[in-house]
């Protein structure tokens, strides 16, 4: 009869006494056998021998269907499983399956909750030590990946896959409900919640919900005020790494998002998209209160405010109030006295970049602004405006009383003549024993209003002309 060993810290049995000794190593921690070139050990021979290769880079175990060799028999039969597609290991909480023993190991913990892998110097826990090992390199700053067509350096590896796909424009990962591509898998799986409209993420303390993890992560910081990525240039913090990114540029001036149809580049991704829009003319954002269509959801935000009549944006300085921010900002450059826009064709700076716009016509005399009713044309709007006040304001206008027509402020003359209005009254007085007033001699003229000129098919422009009359001893004089 066959002698049975079982282990005494454990239910195990074994029927060889050799098995048993090395599952005892399980429970002391025994590694007897060390590596000569880094000082590791290990519990098996077979794990030093297989460590061993990492040193020397042999590579013995090759697939038969691919080019790929491994420096152990045991990754070489989970690599088979990607050719034939077999999954033997079964989650008995879902449905999932996986090709390897540690891939279900590791999926499980998504059930229990299990966090085995513990940071030594801030106490965050993780369910995967591949996890603890990337976490690591936030304290020490560790980036091993570099990226080989430019110095840019990565954490982990899957940063630097994606940061390479840059270089190579190459997004593999299209959408099969529209034509949009990417070049992360996450992108594309963020992407299509668009259009399923799922949003499984909510926040615990308010009713908002997202798509993704992350967003609600970013979103929390809002209640909590966290800031933890700060800027190494200045003091200012942001509660997303995205929006420190991006923040970075304004000190390194780096532009990286170009536009494919003009020169223009852009710091944020955003920025080149509603700059395409310029070119397309594409108007994705339509109010829900009036047929108005806008470019980016920023503009349609601040035109709504035109029917709410909210104005959230306060000065600290004074009491006003506006409905855009951007309105704000250039209101605080009053106070402030901040002028950033300088010309490059003289000394002058300006506190809006539209007046430095105004001020360059000036050295390039370009003329942008058109009179409708002539060929003049004017470097701003401001000069057009104190030209078209020159013109007659607004279009012919009707006599309610005999059907003629009159340009407005010549209407308002002319109805005096039905109403008998003489609002203007001559201020000299008459000499004391005078019977005669000495103003007798400045008779009113009698002006005939020709029938021709009251046509109804006069044109706007002769509304510019008309005659101005003026008394002076009995003498006309039309100017």
């Amino acid at each position: 009869m066959l002698q049975a060993y079982q282990c005494s810290q454990c239910d195990k049995v074994f029927s060889k006494k050799f098995n048993f000794k090395i599952h005892m190593r399980i429970h002391t921690g025994e590694k007897p056998y060390q590596c000569s070139q880094c000082g590791k050990s290990f519990s098996l021979n077979s794990g030093l021998i297989k460590h061993k290769r990492t040193h020397t880079g042999e590579k013995p175990y090759q697939c038969s269907q691919c080019d790929k060799a491994f420096s152990a028999y045991s990754v070489l039969i989970n690599h088979r499983r990607t050719h034939t597609g077999e999954k033997p290991y079964q989650c008995s909480q879902c449905d999932k399956a996986f090709s390897t023993n540690s891939g279900i190991i590791k999926h499980m913990r998504t059930h229990t909750g299990e966090k085995p892998y513990q940071c030594s110097q801030c106490g965050k826990s993780f369910s995967q030590n591949d996890g603890l090992i990337k976490h690591m390199r936030t304290h020490t700053g560790d980036k091993p990946y570099q990226c080989i067509q430019c110095e840019k350096a990565f954490s982990d590896k899957s940063f630097l896959k994606n940061h390479q796909k840059t270089h190579t424009g190459e997004k593999p990962y299209q959408c099969s409900k529209c034509d949009k591509v990417f070049a992360r898998s996450s992108n594309l799986k963020s992407h299509m919640k668009t259009h399923t409209g799922e949003k499984p993420y909510q926040c615990s303390q308010c009713e908002k919900t997202f798509s993704g993890i992350g967003a609600l992560k970013n979103h929390m910081r809002t209640h909590t005020g966290e800031k933890p990525y700060q800027c190494s240039q200045c003091d200012m913090a942001f509660s997303d790494n995205s929006i420190l990114i991006n923040h970075r540029r304004t000190h390194t001036g780096e532009k990286p998002y170009q536009c494919s149809q003009c020169d223009m580049a852009f710091s944020q991704y955003g920025g080149r998209l509603q700059h395409m829009r310029t070119h397309t003319g594409e108007k994705l954002y339509q109010c829900s209160q009036c047929d108005k269509t806008f470019s980016n959801n920023g503009a349609l935000k601040s035109h709504l405010r035109t029917h709410t009549g909210e104005k959230p944006y306060k000065c600290s300085e004074c009491d006003k109030v506006f409905s855009a921010n951007v309105s704000l900002i250039k209101h605080m450059r009053i106070h402030t006295g901040e002028t950033p826009y300088q010309c490059s064709h003289c000394d002058k700076v300006f506190a809006l970049n539209t007046t430095l716009m105004d001020h360059l016509r000036i050295h390039t005399r370009e003329k942008i602004h058109q009179c409708s009713l002539f060929d003049q044309a004017f470097s701003n709007e401001d000069n057009l405006m104190e030209h078209s006040n020159t013109h007659t304001v607004g279009k012919p206008r009707q006599c309610s009383n005999d059907d003629k027509v009159f340009s407005p402020n010549s209407l308002n003359t002319y109805l005096r003549t039905h109403t008998g209005d003489k609002s203007y009254h001559c201020k000299l007085k008459k000499p004391k024993g005078s019977t005669k007033s000495e103003t007798d001699n400045l008779k009113e003229p009698k002006v005939d209003i020709k029938e021709e000129q009251m046509d109804n098919e006069k044109s706007d422009t002769d509304y510019l002309f008309e005659p101005k009359f003026y008394v002076k001893e009995e003498e006309i004089y039309i100017g």
